[in-house]
């Protein structure tokens, strides 16, 4: 029996159903399976302005296909706005309000499936976190990626207009530049343009069946992405009559399947933390170290922004993530037999996708000829994060570095010294309590690093946060630094000058001070005081688990 019935035929029928005539149902409707059309529309960000037009075309096709549509909206916020400011430490905690929000309306009004249609970075990783929930037959609907802007023949980004900033005070550029760069990076609707996190997580999503082949690399604005709400609509309400379910699809072998195609891709660090998430949620063991394990096996194919040439409409034409999956497949290095939405193997999805990529392309390398022959997220350990730390070193050139630390205790701390040229060449940056906990929220550090990058520094400075990284920052960074400052970790007690080793070859994060100074300093360190007591960031603080565990809310 659909879940809906409860409500068109239970015991107080009349009144609910009378409730639904009002909302567009008639007599030969109760019987149709209710779909949920969670719409992340909102003009807050060009990543999300544009969904309305693709809901309308899902709710159209939900119809044809013979079920009925409910559309409710669900938040977002801009990632790329919020960046470097207090509103900043909102965007992680929106990943779970999304999830909520869906949740609760899809089983608050029984309903049988559920599409949802999202944009900025939380939304992919909050609707799965709820479509993990629920588990009723679920697709998702990528808003689309941005086309670059250009500016005297080069592709632009959202991070180029970050990295300007840099440029402008270490005289690199004029005001006039900074203000065409501004003018000219995001040319209009979509998710931004590089393999940042939006497009790394409807990439992961994608790979994992649930979402259409193809579906993640479209651009916002082509004729295409529509079609593909439609279909996507068609085929949630095949998968409805046959009972295929999101936990069938996010097995074990999915989320490997996942971890490869990021890393493949040049995925963003953000996945890491999202797909721990998801997998809590799904009930599959996955840890942190999982990441490392197939690093080692998978190379990097793609050439892509953040660190590299191309950006997320150049993989597209190039064949998307399906060519990079089948070459994946080709090489051991994919399992073929994971189920889809569509109620085919994965196998079955590329059974016609070449086995290599065009040669009249340098998007998409083969596996003889890769960017790097192992994977770009290392999972770096030592004594300033025992639990672990994510590291993005594709296009690193000295992965390598041990300098002083140059102690902040909070982002905005950071990017001032920064731009007042006070970070030098060797430094190995701090930057602390902008965890999940001390925060709250881990605010990404988009600005700090575009700013170091900018000034020439992006290969003579480390950067570690118990924070998070935008998938546009680069350089020798790293993130999720666990157990973070705020609830004890050794983070905590690093002093201006101590010396630190980042190694990426080594995989260490390490503080080069004796233990018995480090145990000294534990004995006096006094844990602050929360920065919100009360709001939606006093309860995350209270609620959140460790980066390493994903950042999750509902730990259980």
């Amino acid at each position: 029996m659909l879940r809906s019935s409860a409500i068109t035929q239970g015991i107080q029928r009349s009144p609910n159903r009378a409730m639904l005539r009002a909302v567009g149902f008639g007599d030969h409707d109760f019987n149709k399976p209710i779909i949920g059309i969670a719409n992340g529309y909102s003009t807050i960000t060009p990543c999300n302005m544009g969904l309305m037009d693709l809901a309308k075309r899902s709710e159209e096709a939900v119809k044809i296909a013979g079920a009925m549509p409910q559309m409710f909206g669900t938040i977002t916020v801009s990632d790329g706005i919020s960046m470097g400011t207090e509103g900043m430490k909102y965007s992680l905690v929106s990943r779970e309000v999304i999830a909520d929000s869906i949740e609760t309306a899809c089983n608050a009004q029984s309903m049988d499936g559920v599409l949802a249609i999202g944009g900025c970075d939380k939304n992919m990783p909050g609707a799965m976190i709820s479509i993990a929930r629920m588990n009723i037959p679920s697709i998702f609907v990528y808003g689309g990626t941005i086309k670059p802007g250009r500016l005297d023949g080069s592709d632009l980004t959202v991070v180029s207009a970050f990295e300007a900033v840099g440029q402008l005070t270490s005289g690199k550029i004029d005001e006039e530049r900074l203000l065409a760069v501004e003018k000219n990076a995001i040319p209009g609707a979509g998710s931004c343009g590089g393999m940042f996190t939006a497009n790394t997580m409807s990439a992961a999503i994608e790979t994992m069946g649930l979402s259409l082949p193809y579906s993640s690399t479209m651009a916002a604005e082509d004729d295409e992405k529509a079609d593909n709400a439609a279909e996507s609509a068609k085929i949630l309400v095949q998968a409805i009559k046959n009972n295929i379910r999101p936990l069938d699809l996010l097995t074990r072998k999915a989320f490997e399947n996942a971890i490869s195609v990021v890393m493949a891709i040049g995925g963003s660090t953000n996945s890491v933390l999202h797909l721990l998430a998801i997998a809590k949620t799904a009930g599959i063991e996955l840890s942190i170290d999982d990441f490392e394990v197939i690093r080692q096996k998978v190379p990097v194919l793609c050439d892509l922004k953040p660190s590299g040439k191309y950006v997320t409409v150049d993989l597209h034409k190039a064949g998307g993530i399906p060519q990079v999956m089948k070459i994946l497949l080709e090489g051991g290095l994919l399992h073929g037999d994971c189920l889809t939405i569509e109620g085919k193997t994965i196998e079955e999805i590329l059974k016609d996708v070449p086995k290599s990529a065009s040669p009249n392309q340098e998007v998409i390398r083969p596996l003889t000829n890769p960017i790097y022959k192992k994977g770009h997220l290392a999972i770096l350990k030592g004594n300033l994060a025992s639990e672990g730390s994510v590291a993005k070193i594709s296009g690193v050139k000295t992965p390598v570095l041990t300098g002083p630390a140059r102690v902040f205790e909070s982002e905005e701390e950071c990017l001032s010294a920064i731009l007042e040229n006070k970070v030098k060449s060797g430094d190995v940056v701090v930057v602390r309590y902008e965890g999940p906990v001390g925060g709250p929220g881990m605010r990404e550090m988009l600005s700090p690093t575009s700013a170091i990058v900018g000034q020439g520094l992006g290969e003579e400075v480390a950067l570690i946060t118990d924070g998070r990284f935008s998938g546009g920052s680069y350089g020798l960074v790293v993130g999720h630094v666990a157990p973070e400052a705020a609830v004890g970790g050794n983070i905590g007690l690093v002093k201006e000058g101590d010396s630190i080793t980042v190694d990426a070859h080594q995989k260490l994060i390490q503080l080069n001070v004796d233990e018995s100074e480090i145990a000294k300093r534990r004995k006096s360190w006094i844990k602050p005081k929360p920065r919100y007591s009360t709001g939606i960031l006093g309860k995350y603080a209270r609620l959140v688990s460790s980066s390493s565990k994903g950042a999750v809310t509902d730990q259980g």
